[in-house]
């Protein structure tokens, strides 16, 4: 079936369109009759297709409803195929996760709304396997950063304290139908078990890294001022005068059950 539709700028649209790209996304993700693939913004369906072939079934959100009437028709005999015509940021993931079989994410995630659904995403990491996704380059850099480099930021550290993550492989602008103005990459994460996350309570990591890094350029002890004193860092063998970007995701892992232990 060959149905048009015009990419809608409004909802970042740029359709992958390489049939070799689509074919090291799949053998990346390497799922099988087993699985259970939730996949976000199936656009026109190139990457389901291809998910449907390998016997898995899938659950598809896609916010554009002229889409998803597309992709009813389209995989409209394929029983393990289910569509959900939603917005992702606001979906409830824990309707479609499943204690017995851990879900794979999977999707070509549209630009303006990557880094708030990663963020959304750590909320149901309990019922996920793993996630690929294809996002704009510079994110996926930002995702595997270390630690005083430009890159490095909020982002990596909240990232990398909830999941192994791996660079996999860049994707030129022609992949795309519109091709986009920037280079993307595939990345793989895999969130880490329970006994790898140390901290009571991850809501104290995020904060103290949004308020570390809410003025980049000034140091720690300016960024921190309230929530921690000199004495306090200089004890954890942090110094005050470094900026955010030169500690660990270790170092902030410290400074964080330090937090948790004063609060009691």
């Amino acid at each position: 079936m060959n149905i048009r539709h015009r990419p809608r700028k409004r909802f970042g649209q740029n359709f992958l369109s390489d049939r070799n790209i689509v074919a090291k996304i799949i053998q990346a993700l390497g799922a099988g009759p087993q699985d259970h693939v939730i996949e976000i913004g199936p656009g026109q369906g190139v990457l389901t297709g291809e998910l449907l072939a390998s016997a898995a079934s899938v659950n598809a959100i896609e916010i554009d409803r002229d889409l998803v009437s597309m992709l009813q028709q389209k995989f409209a005999v394929m029983e393990s195929f289910t569509i959900h015509e939603s917005d992702v940021l606001k979906t409830d993931f824990n309707t479609l996760l499943s204690a017995q079989n851990p879900v794979r994410i999977i999707g070509n995630l549209p630009y303006n709304i990557s880094t708030p659904l990663l963020f959304h995403l750590l909320a149901y990491l309990h019922g996920i396997k793993d996630m690929l996704f294809m996002l704009q380059l510079e994110v996926v850099d930002r995702l595997v950063a270390s630690p005083g480099t430009k890159n490095y930021g909020r982002l990596s550290i909240m990232l990398q304290y909830f999941c192994q993550i791996e660079k996999l492989f860049t994707v030129p602008p022609g992949a795309f139908s519109p091709p986009p103005k920037v280079h993307s990459a595939i990345v793989r994460l895999i969130p880490k078990t329970s006994d790898q996350l140390v901290l009571q309570n991850p809501v104290t990591l995020e904060k103290l890294v949004r308020q570390a890094f809410s003025h980049r350029r000034k140091t720690l002890r300016n960024n921190l001022k309230g929530l921690l004193s000199d004495e306090e860092l200089s004890a954890l063998n942090i110094d005050p005068g470094l900026r955010p970007e030169n500690l660990s995701l270790e170092d902030y892992v410290r400074i964080s059950t330090h937090l948790e232990d004063k609060d009691g």
